[in-house]
């Protein structure tokens, strides 16, 4: 399968990492930002000067570029007929599929983690075997309705970002302690990647308490989210990003 990316921005470029090596080829453009050829030389795919080439020589085209760039690239491909995977942001599925009337869209949204083939893919559409197939390389994928895409990309798709900054307040705190940041880093992350895993068979609230007995070092680190607001925080930022997307 060959595989075409209109746009080599951040999700594109975990994508094809993802993909590298389970595709017959990668395909990007850009918009001019010569990201293209730098991704195209990272996972050993081909950078081309159009849209329209790409697509004429992709079995499935990615919609990776901005979402203010939907027309122009749909004048560009827009008789094209095979499979296209829309990430496009705040972008119905009913939008893209309107820009594009003669090809078979679905809708993804993955988050981060696709780059090492862990991440969530949420899924409106009806891809062909073929595509879904590709997808779950990458990672999980939800099946969704479109109107919940806007709620499902503050929860999974920015999380990874939310988590990255604990994981960096928390290794900052064990340097300040006195711990190697290095070495802080480490056991906080291998901590996470555990705590992932026991998420996957208990639920969040059997995990704290679990970690947490009465009266410990745990519970007192817990009171202190407590007064200092985390649960608003994460819900302020869940809040911040949806309006961002709404807006």
């Amino acid at each position: 399968m060959i595989v075409g990316f209109c746009g080599s921005g951040n999700m594109a470029a975990a994508m094809a990492r993802g993909l590298r090596g389970e595709v017959e080829q990668l395909i990007f453009t850009d918009a001019g930002s010569g990201r293209a050829a730098g991704l195209a030389g990272e996972v050993g795919g081909q950078a081309v000067g159009s849209n329209r080439g790409l697509a004429e020589a992709s079995d499935v085209v990615v919609l990776a570029m901005k979402p203010a760039g939907l027309d122009g690239v749909a004048a560009e491909i827009g008789d094209i007929a095979g499979p296209v995977i829309s990430l496009l942001a705040a972008t119905s599925l009913e939008r893209v599929a309107s820009a594009l009337p003669d090809a078979a869209v679905c809708r993804v949204m993955p988050n981060l983690a696709v780059e090492a083939r862990r991440g969530v893919l949420c899924l409106a559409g009806s891809p062909a075997e073929e595509v879904r197939k590709m997808l779950e390389v990458l990672g999980r994928v939800v099946e969704l309705a479109d109107a919940d895409f806007d709620v499902a990309t503050a929860l999974m798709g920015c999380t990874p970002a939310y988590l990255a900054l604990a994981a960096e307040a928390l290794a900052e705190a064990g340097a300040e302690a006195g711990m190697d940041e290095g070495l802080a880093g480490e056991l906080v992350t291998e901590a996470m990647a555990g705590t992932a895993e026991l998420l996957r068979r208990r639920s969040a609230a059997d995990v704290r308490r679990a970690v947490a007995s009465p009266g410990g070092s745990t519970e007192a680190g817990l009171d202190a989210l407590d007064r200092e607001g985390a649960r608003a925080a994460f819900a302020a930022a869940v809040g911040a990003s949806l309006e961002r997307m709404r807006g």
